[in-house]
């Protein structure tokens, strides 16, 4: 009679007890689970100066199941600051503080993106055009008869956010700028102007009435 002597079932059948041998089709007392039963994930943990094999269902954070005809094993992320991910060069969450974008994983979410802290994700903000070209100045809707007034600038909102809840950049700003013309043609310091040319018009027409009565006056007498 012949013998077939499988080792992978000899390794399997001596340390089947031992926990770190679950789910494995081969496995050894001291480095664990060597090869994993079909749908597992090989898992290679590392415990101080110490690691071993290990078959699981899913793969532990920071790591991702990868299939291959050989073995299914879990091949870790190499996104920075990752928690898990659906492949290489993908994450599907990040370290907490951190926001997910586009499968990376920043502090803050890039230009042209608002932060959803509920999700902790980078979605699309609210996109605003160019400043218009700042307004004139004025105040109290005048243009004129002030030393300093008001001038505004607008941009409009070309594409709304992903959410309500983000709010949009200011679409207006105003600053402090000196009148053009400080006085009002016609105004009140115009008016001003003119009732003085004429009062002192008529001091003039009354001096001289009174210098003309004196002389006529003076020639009476003598």
């Amino acid at each position: 009679m012949i013998f077939k002597f499988n080792l992978f079932s000899y390794f399997a059948a001596s340390y089947g007890p031992n926990p770190i041998c679950k789910g494995c089709l081969s496995c050894s007392k001291d480095n664990g689970c060597i090869r994993c039963q079909h749908k597992l994930f090989f898992f290679l943990r590392r415990e101080g100066m110490r690691q071993y094999g290990e078959c699981l269902h899913s793969c532990p954070s920071g790591y991702y199941g990868l299939r291959t005809p050989d073995m299914n094993r879990c091949s870790r992320c190499r996104i920075e600051n990752c928690d898990s991910c659906f492949s290489r060069d993908f994450c599907t969450k990040c370290k907490t503080g951190f926001y997910s974008h586009r499968g990376r994983c920043f502090r803050g979410c890039p230009p042209g993106f608002a932060a959803l802290e509920e999700l902790m994700e980078c979605v699309e903000g609210c996109e605003v055009g160019q400043w218009s070209e700042w307004g004139t100045c004025s105040r109290n809707n005048k243009t004129c008869g002030f030393k300093w007034g008001l001038e505004t600038r607008t941009r409009q909102i070309v594409k709304k956010p992903a959410k309500d809840t983000i709010p949009c950049p200011t679409i207006a700003e105003s600053r402090r700028c000196k009148m053009a013309v400080r006085h009002c043609p016609g105004g009140r310091r115009a008016t001003k102007t003119k009732e003085k040319k004429k009062k002192k018009k008529n001091l003039m027409e009354r001096a001289q009435k009174q210098h003309s009565i004196f002389l006529a006056t003076d020639k009476t007498s003598q």
